[in-house]
């Protein structure tokens, strides 16, 4: 038994050696597509606070995978993943997608980037509540995509629309797929008030992420902000681009 505990340690810094080479194409590709011109100077400014090329290995994108990214808003990511997967892999954005599919409609770099459409009205939201709910849905692309992502935007459903969205994202996944999720995070069982909406119970959200199928698989500190009180509105002045975040990766068994 000895031996064997001993030979996986010493086969661990392989693995580890292993992984970083598989990823030095794709970290290569982040860094030219973080570089190129079709980025602004505000998104560019960003890059610090979001960690993009950390961030991305640890969720283990590679530049051969089909990614879907969900609620790709004013499309930050969306301008890294598509110019890295445009040679070997491809992107799909959905869900709050139109203005983002709009905007790299035909542009250098997007080849094999497509946006499934997402119908507005599936969002609903309850009087009073600041959450939307989406029914039950199908991205129609059923054991295809290898990951998933969706960037500080679970904040904005409700429990039921959450696990429509995970249902969805597990359907979507290969067995083996992974769901990468980053979000606001807010005190444990905390209960909802004005200045803490916009944030999430990580610990509630890997239960949801659970009960959809999912096994949990790691988290990562690279957007742990120790001098974020986890007591303001995200948008204050004093608080945004420097929010704590949770960074929580899943798989599809």
């Amino acid at each position: 038994m000895k031996s064997v505990v001993a030979t996986c340690l010493l086969l661990l810094p392989l693995v580890a050696s292993q992984a970083t080479a598989d990823f030095e194409a794709t970290a290569a590709k982040i860094e030219a597509a973080k570089n190129h011109e079709r980025r602004s100077e505000a998104e560019r400014a960003r890059d610090r606070n979001r960690k993009p090329v950390e961030t991305l290995e640890f969720l283990r994108l590679r530049d051969d995978m089909t990614v879907l990214e969900l609620l790709p808003g004013g499309g930050w990511y969306t301008k890294l993943l598509g110019p890295v997967l445009e040679e070997k892999g491809r992107l799909y954005i959905s869900i709050g997608a139109e203005r983002t599919g709009t905007r790299i409609e035909g542009k250098e770099g997007f080849d094999t980037t497509s946006m499934i459409p997402f119908d507005r009205e599936n969002f609903s939201r309850a009087p009073g509540s600041r959450r939307s709910t989406v029914p039950e849905f199908s991205f129609g692309i059923d054991g295809k995509v290898d990951l998933a992502l969706t960037f500080r935007n679970m904040h904005n459903f409700s429990e039921e629309g959450r696990d429509n969205i995970n249902r969805a994202v597990f359907q979507a996944l290969k067995s083996g797929g992974y769901y990468g999720v980053v979000d606001h995070n807010r005190r444990h069982m905390q209960a909802d008030y004005h200045e803490n909406w916009r944030r999430m119970d990580p610990v509630q959200i890997i239960k949801e992420v659970e009960a959809a199928g999912f096994e949990f698989v790691d988290y990562s500190d690279l957007h742990y902000r120790p001098d974020d009180e986890l007591r303001y509105e995200v948008g204050r002045a004093t608080v945004t681009g420097n929010t704590d975040r949770f960074t929580l990766l899943f798989r599809k068994p």
